[in-house]
């Protein structure tokens, strides 16, 4: 009998199936749950009043990152808003009651969940993850399946190790072409999200591959997956390759010795098979991509930096035209405005997107003997506390210093509203994941782009082409 040829998805979801339930659902093994301060001390609490006890410890991680303050010279239980506090305090004493492996504020890997849970080798290839947050699907960079979660499924993972799931259909984005000089992973996930629209990943797990995904370093590959939940694809991924095996091997938690070469034998037979079929593809052609920035309030609503605001009047669709007129609106925008010469209050490198070493690196040369605009507040919050170290020893903190730029502790920092409101009323490029209304703070306006561009932007004062200095 002739085997079938799966997907990479298809074969993780097999090896995790516990029992079908019926009505295309099963109920699924996880293999890692990862817990931070804010909605994990929810988890935890729950598990805590409920009586239960955790059903395998030495499988869930915890860790301080969503409302601890970034601010140099922190304290242990210092927040960002009121009820933070209480969540650290929660999450420390409900870590060390169960047991779990918790990485605390001191802790030299503390970091954010998605930065540092493959940066120590938590999430590996071919294991299912789960965390209580949408962005989870950022380790699918390294070969995971993971997937963000609520608090009440947070509590079922903790008592039961497992969770129901409907399984979704397959996608499969292809990049090919040769990126420009100047264009990154996040200019190429905003072009994609551009070009099918924040809906085009319902009901999929995503698949990324083709020969740009194969010749970009795991990094750049973690910042693709980050941004899957934002064209509304629960899951998405990159099959385990060499570049995975050269980026795992060693980590704190991977395998080691002989249970190495038994796991990267296994890891490297769940790519996909020739000839399998996805339900739909889509190509994505780099060549003709250009430094991305989005102008409104969603991540679909992007353009080349080369480009001008869209005209809503231009759109026949009366629902899609208000929309249109409403982002540009709250972002106070005029149709036909160029995107490169906006000017900006505030340049923010930081988030589970692109704050690891290799972001900073790219944003560090474009900084390099250069001064940020007069009336511009620039922040850089490294994305775990081994990246802080490392741009350190590389002496990249000098270089943000030197230009201008805010150097902090690790964190979620301002990505989501947090930094007591230093966002709010401020146009600002960043390179976060969201540009919702208020998502910075309080009436602040977010253009979306990498790292290479916010310096940019941060050194004209307005959103700037980063090729002009990359030369």
């Amino acid at each position: 009998m002739t085997t079938p040829a799966l997907t990479f998805f298809e074969k993780v979801w097999r090896d995790h199936v516990i029992t079908e339930l019926g009505d295309n659902t099963a109920l699924l093994q996880i293999d890692r749950l990862f817990l931070h301060d804010m909605s994990g001390s929810a988890s935890m609490s729950s598990l805590e009043r409920s009586g239960r006890a955790p059903a395998s410890r030495a499988q869930v991680y915890t860790v301080v990152d969503h409302v601890v303050d970034t601010r140099p010279g922190r304290g242990r239980n210092d927040t960002r808003n009121g009820e933070g506090v209480e969540m650290i305090l929660k999450t420390r004493e409900l870590s060390g009651r169960y047991g779990f492996r918790f990485f605390d504020v001191e802790d030299p890997r503390q970091g954010i969940v998605h930065v540092i849970s493959p940066e120590l080798g938590v999430a590996l290839p071919g294991l299912t993850l789960v965390c209580g947050d949408s962005h989870t699907c950022t380790v699918g960079g390294v070969g995971a399946l993971a997937w963000g979660i609520g608090s009440t499924e947070g509590e079922h993972v903790l008592a039961t190790q497992s969770l129901a799931q409907e399984k979704p259909r397959a996608m499969r984005v292809n990049f090919v072409g040769t990126p420009a000089p100047g264009v990154f992973p996040k200019d190429l996930i905003l072009a994609l999200i551009g070009q099918i629209g924040a809906n085009g990943g319902i009901g999929y797990a995503v698949e990324f591959a083709g020969p740009v995904i194969s010749a970009m370093p795991i990094e750049g590959r973690l910042t693709i997956c980050n941004m899957a939940i934002e064209f509304s694809a629960k899951y998405g991924f990159v099959a385990p390759d060499a570049l995975t095996l050269e980026y795992l091997r060693g980590r704190e938690f991977a395998p080691q010795a002989a249970d190495w070469d038994r796991a990267a034998a296994y890891w490297l037979s769940l790519r996909t098979d020739a000839g399998a079929v996805f339900d739909a593809e889509v190509t994505v052609d780099c060549s003709r991509i250009a430094p991305q920035v989005t102008w409104g309030t969603s991540p679909q609503q992007v353009a080349g930096i080369d480009a001008q605001v869209p005209d809503p009047a231009s759109v026949q669709d009366a629902g899609a035209r208000q929309l249109l007129e409403r982002a540009l609106a709250y972002v106070k925008l005029a149709p036909g405005t160029s995107m490169a010469g906006i000017p900006i209050q505030a340049a923010y490198i930081g988030s589970c997107t692109n704050a690891r070493l290799s972001d900073l690196r790219a944003a560090a040369k474009v900084l390099a003997g250069r001064k940020v605009a007069a009336g511009v507040t620039a922040i850089c919050i490294p994305g775990s506390t081994r990246v802080k170290a490392a741009a350190e020893a590389e002496g990249l903190d000098r270089v943000f210093r030197d230009a201008g730029f805010e150097w902090h502790e690790s964190g979620c920092g301002m990505c989501g509203n947090g930094g007591r409101g230093q966002l709010a009323d401020r146009r600002v490029v960043s390179t976060t994941n969201r540009n919702f209304e208020g998502r910075q703070g309080p009436n602040a306006r977010t253009h979306l782009a990498s790292p290479a561009t916010v310096a940019a932007s941060a050194i004209e004062g307005r959103i700037a082409d980063p090729r002009r200095y990359l030369n």
